[in-house]
């Protein structure tokens, strides 16, 4: 337990043989209940998961039959849970698999530790204490506020990671928080309650979709600095295709998070205003079409007619867009929390 809550960590594999037995290894004491699923690995990840949580787990178990001071929860037979996925899924499947079971064994605060070791255990208290303390319900790292951190991250994944913040930003509410990727994070059992699991984004996209359903929900979120740790381990994300796709989900997820948000839980005229600023911008963009073709046919007159109400409406629509963002930022400030 810790600060008198149970704690649970999810650990989401995939071919992370030679990393996986590491992390299960060093996660803290105080950690209750570990759940390492293993997303269908081509490799020895499995075997390495069973074989590491059987010979942890009978340890455990002789350290309570001799009477030691074990810091888990002794309630719990098992320390560590091997789950196996019947097929791959994405990441974000196999930690919401986790979260399921959490959630069932009644874990108070549930983190996520990936399977490669990038996740530092010593910072672990750091994402806990928002939620301990009752501050946040769902605190995340952040590898972005501090230069020495920055240093640390490849500068291909530190300009990725910079689009995606804005892009998360806008999609989710949330206008504070940075490195939207960084999927160190704990979520306490009253989030976990309030989202629809089922639904949430099951690959790569999994945390910026996940953003946005906890500000859709009115959840409080957190953001924690913690620093990179980079090792030996190799990303399996192919950044040419992840960010159009992250993108894209980005797009539909803000319009969803609009939709469910305001109109159902709360009357403001953010959605009107995002949603006018929109149609101006298009609007703008089918006179800028006239005006072209209207040079085209030498209908000068009518051409600079066009010209006129596409830069009337670029204007009108970027100053409405503006306006909901800036509504958005001091709508959604009690729900950020910054450490």
């Amino acid at each position: 337990m810790y600060g008198g809550r149970t704690i649970g960590v999810v650990v989401p594999a995939y071919n992370e043989a030679g990393f996986v037995g590491e992390v299960l290894e060093t996660i803290p004491d105080y950690v209750d209940r570990v759940y390492a699923v293993d997303d269908r690995s081509r490799d020895r990840t499995w075997l390495e998961i069973t074989d590491r949580a059987t010979r942890l787990n009978r340890d455990a178990a002789a350290d309570r039959g001799r009477g030691a001071l074990v810091a888990n929860d002794a309630a719990f037979e098992r320390r560590i849970v091997p789950i196996r996925h019947g097929r791959n899924r994405g990441v974000g499947a196999a930690i919401t698999t986790g979260y399921r079971r959490a959630v069932a064994d009644g874990i108070d605060v549930t983190a996520v530790m990936a399977g490669d070791g990038q996740m530092d255990p010593a910072y672990l208290p750091a994402l806990l204490d928002p939620i301990v303390d009752g501050e946040a319900d769902y605190a995340k790292g952040n590898r972005l506020t501090d230069g020495a951190y920055r240093a640390e991250m490849p500068r291909f994944r530190l300009v990725g990671n910079a689009i995606l913040t804005l892009l998360t930003r806008i999609a989710s509410g949330y206008w504070r928080i940075g490195d939207p990727q960084n999927g160190y994070a704990a979520i306490s059992r009253r989030a976990l309650d309030a989202l629809d699991l089922d639904a949430v984004y099951d690959r790569y996209g999994y945390p910026n979709d996940l953003l946005a359903r906890c500000n859709a929900a009115g959840l409080r979120v957190a953001d924690v600095p913690i620093p990179a740790r980079y090792g030996d381990e190799e990303s399996s994300i192919a950044y040419a295709t992840y960010v159009p796709t992250v993108s894209a989900l980005l797009v539909r997820t803000f319009v969803r998070r609009l939709a469910r948000r305001y109109p159902l839980r709360e009357r403001h005229p953010v959605s009107l205003s995002y949603a006018l600023g929109a149609f101006a911008l298009g609007g703008s963009a089918l006179e800028g079409v006239r005006w072209v073709l209207g040079r085209r046919s030498r209908a000068g007159g009518r051409g600079s007619v066009a010209l006129g109400r596409a830069a009337f409406l670029a204007i009108a629509g970027t100053a409405l867009l503006a306006l909901a963002a800036r509504l958005e930022k001091r709508l959604n400030a009690y729900l950020e929390v910054r450490k």
